[in-house]
């Protein structure tokens, strides 16, 4: 960049190159771009700069470089209030003597020489400096700015340099460096306690203010419905104090909203009757009145559009999914004063429930606020709690989300609150499954918690997306699938399983023939739609709230044949179980299947999962396998070509098994010696085994042990969760005994594995299959 001849020195000293670390941030950004735009050499790191910010500072010609490392060039180091002492790059700096200042005080420097119009307060700087920014630029008035944010419009730059010597900048007070600035026309538009990690009490935040005032030349503008303002302005001010609001000298009423646009009825003083602004609910209307009431300052004439195309800040009331099912809204808000309206201006909007998302910021905010944040969310239907965002802080006692929760347990009110601690995956997860038709869902915190709500809404639209291929899907396979097979939608299958627990399958089929479980695979496959296989429901735990997938069940009379060749072989179909195929072998005389017997599955499954039990293992019998490929292929495999291991099949994992060629050790035994060791296996399993409802095996056991002795050792048997129990008679089989669910069973598998990691030092692995999950998305 070609530098001017001379540069404005910076505290007292020349200054030709900055390195702003944090140079991502809401402040940062546009104070680059300022230090660019009027002649400086600028460069910046941040680790987690936005693709948003990256394109306006590479705009601006500022130099982006890796964490830490400081160009030689540099000046001045500066740093955004989010960037510890021991960073390295302020460290590097330190060690080369150079000068670092805070974001508000290179600020408030580089405006010295300005008129400055600050917009200062505890909630909607941003929004309020966003209007005023576009009532003037609408008007042609020349004044330059800062935003502390980015525009919802990506063509509006955050900052711009003036053409009459006027800026608009918003002023943060978070880190004491308002101290420094000394403004033309100062804003506020409202005062709360914040930041008590700085302002230790209320008193002295109040002063803060007050010499704010008292430094500001022209003119005063605050809000009397806020407490503190109307305490501030009562005392003597150099500059005049001007209100607006709902009340005083510039006052505003909502007279309704059309085309989008919320009309505000104006005051006398405002010089038009009435004025459209393109943001709805109470705050933004007092924040337009803020901003109109500036621009009559000005000599700026109001026009009803001055506001009507403001194109919104991004995290401030950002509508990110809007359609016939739900409406999603993301808020930066993170002052339980903010919150309250927040939330009370969305249940003034038409939807039938609101669930809120929350996200605290900053662990002291947190301590000093919980139970003012409890009694502001308590205006959701429906709240989900995330932790909170440190924003570089440690940790204190009462300042997590855990003491949010707490309060508002103890508040003993209606609204229903989730709080899952240390799993975003599984918070969100849940909120997608709490969300009904015409719910508005609102995401609200200063943290990353826009990340979890881009992440929900890219879901829901996949989800609809989805949606749209299984319609399609349907419709073809109706067009093809013969009268006898089932298609059926939302079909509940705890009551199809051994363990009596789970919800439903988004469809669920059982196909009468081959042709027709061709055509279910075929047409899934090719709009990539999931497929599992479901035989008697045993060896396996559906989750509470289903699986969405096509749930398969060989069910008809076409998988239960069971044929004996001459050359002693049997061919049987895939959905036959078990405890047929032992009696029926046995009738014939054909031995090697009775370790089958008290196996509570079908052919299928036990080919799946190579079935074992009384030393006998599936595979020990299998000769061939006839299986289903994904795009509805079938195709025969010798045994040499299959892959068996403990507990598995590998081509089994994606295919579906159709029938098998089974290989007796011998043939030509008497039945009722086949049948006596059948009754002496039952009598080993009955005195061993559990009788109440259990998906067998819950944990595969580790080399050289038992997973059952392990679990006995600690005394676990009898061990509950819910109506979930580790069974007194086998302590590797957890029983239902009455009304468990899949998160009781989850849970109580969770307590044991950690019993015995803590104690034997193994980590036991599930033998029991998680239907249509993975166990260690819950372990």
């Amino acid at each position: 960049m070609n530098q001017p001849l001379q540069l404005q020195p910076l505290f007292g000293r020349p200054v030709r190159h900055c390195h702003l670390v944090g140079v991502g941030g809401a402040g940062m950004t546009p104070l680059a771009m300022l230090l660019a735009q009027r002649g400086w050499s600028v460069s910046g790191e941040d680790d987690g700069l936005t693709a948003a910010a990256r394109r306006w500072l590479e705009q601006a010609g500022v130099a982006l470089g890796a964490s830490g490392v400081v160009p030689p060039a540099t000046d001045l180091l500066v740093y955004s209030s989010a960037i510890p002492p021991g960073h390295p790059a302020r460290a590097a700096a330190a060690e080369r003597g150079l000068p670092q200042v805070r974001r508000g005080e290179l600020l408030a420097e580089l405006l010295r020489d300005r008129r400055l119009i600050a917009v200062v307060g505890a909630h909607g700087k941003t929004t309020t400096t966003g209007l005023l920014i576009t009532a003037l630029r609408r008007a042609g008035f020349g004044a330059g700015w800062l935003l502390g944010g980015l525009f919802q419009d990506d063509t509006v730059p955050p900052a711009a340099l003036d053409e009459n010597g006027w800026v608009v900048a918003e002023i943060d007070e978070s880190d004491g460096t308002i101290d420094r600035f000394s403004p033309e026309i100062t804003v506020a538009t409202n005062l709360d306690w914040d930041h008590p990690d700085y302002y230790r009490q209320i008193g002295d935040l109040e002063a803060t203010f007050a010499a704010l005032f008292s430094r500001t030349r022209s003119a005063i503008y605050l809000n009397p419905a806020c407490a503190l303002s109307a305490r501030l302005a009562g005392r003597g001010y150099t500059a005049p104090v001007h209100r607006f609001g709902f009340e005083g000298e510039f006052a505003v009423r909502i007279a309704g909203f059309v085309d989008g646009r919320q009309v505000l009825d104006l005051a006398p003083a405002f010089g038009a009757p009435r004025a459209r602004v393109r943001a709805g609910g109470d705050f933004n209307a007092l924040n337009a009145a803020a901003a109109l009431a500036v621009c009559v300052r000005l000599g700026v004439a109001i026009a009803p559009e001055l506001l009507a195309d403001y194109p919104g800040v991004k995290r401030r009331q950002v509508v990110l999914l809007e359609n016939e099912r739900l409406q999603v809204i993301e808020d930066y808000a993170h002052h339980p004063t903010e919150i309250a309206a927040l939330i009370g201006g969305m249940r003034r909007l038409p939807h039938k429930r609101l669930l809120v998302a929350f996200q605290p910021h900053r662990f002291s905010r947190t301590a000093r606020f919980k139970a003012d944040f409890a009694r502001a969310l308590l205006g959701a239907d429906e709240l989900f709690l995330l932790d909170v965002y440190a924003a570089s802080e440690q940790p204190i006692a009462g300042g997590t989300t855990a003491d949010i929760y707490a309060e508002i347990a103890r508040g003993g009110a209606g609204t229903r609150v989730h709080y899952l601690p240390g799993d975003r995956a599984g918070f969100l997860r849940l909120l997608r499954e709490r969300v009904r038709d015409g719910d508005l869902v609102l995401f609200v915190g200063a943290g990353d918690i826009n990340e979890c709500a881009a992440e929900f809404v890219h879901e829901l639209q996949g989800e609809a997306a989805q949606a749209s291929r299984w319609a399609e899907c349907v419709q073809a396979l109706r067009a093809v699938l013969g009268p006898e097979t089932k298609l059926l939608e939302n079909e509940l299958l705890g009551p199809k399983t051994t363990m009596r627990v789970g919800g439903p399958a988004r469809y669920y089929a059982e196909p009468a023939n081959e042709a027709d479980l061709s055509a279910l695979l075929r047409e899934t496959h090719l709009r990539g739609l999931p497929v599992l296989m479901f035989g008697r429901g045993s060896n396996l735990l559906v989750p509470d709230e289903g699986v969405d997938a096509l749930v398969l069940r060989l069910a008809g009379r076409e998988w239960q044949r069971f044929e004996a060749r001459t050359d002693g072989r049997v061919e049987a179909g895939a959905g036959l179980r078990l405890k047929e195929l032992c009696g029926l072998a046995a009738a014939r005389g054909l031995r090697g299947f009775e370790f089958l017997e008290g196996i509570p599955g079908t052919l299928g499954g036990a080919l799946r999962m190579n079935a074992g039990a009384m030393g006998g293992w599936m595979f020990d019998v299998v000769e061939a396998v006839r299986l289903a490929l994904r795009d509805g292929t079938v195709r025969t495999l010798r045994r040499h070509e299959l892959h068996v291991a403990y507990r598995d099949c590998r081509e089994l994992a994606d295919a579906v098994a159709v029938g098998a060629v089974l290989r007796p050790i011998s043939a030509g035994v008497p039945t009722a010696e086949i049948q006596a060791q059948i009754a002496s296996f039952q009598s080993r399993r009955q005195a061993t085994q559990p009788r109440e409802p259990s998906a067998g095996c819950a944990f595969k056991n580790p080399p050289n042990d038992s997973a059952g002795r392990l679990i006995d050792a600690l005394g676990l048997k009898g061990e509950r969760v819910g109506d979930a129990e580790v069974s007194p008679v086998h302590a590797n089989f957890i029983v239902n005994r009455g009304q468990a669910t899949a998160a009781d069973v989850i849970a109580l598998m969770r307590r044991v594995r950690e019993r015995v990691r803590a104690a034997h030092g193994i980590e036991l692995e599930p033998e029991v299959l998680l239907y249509g999950r993975d166990w260690r998305d819950v372990l």
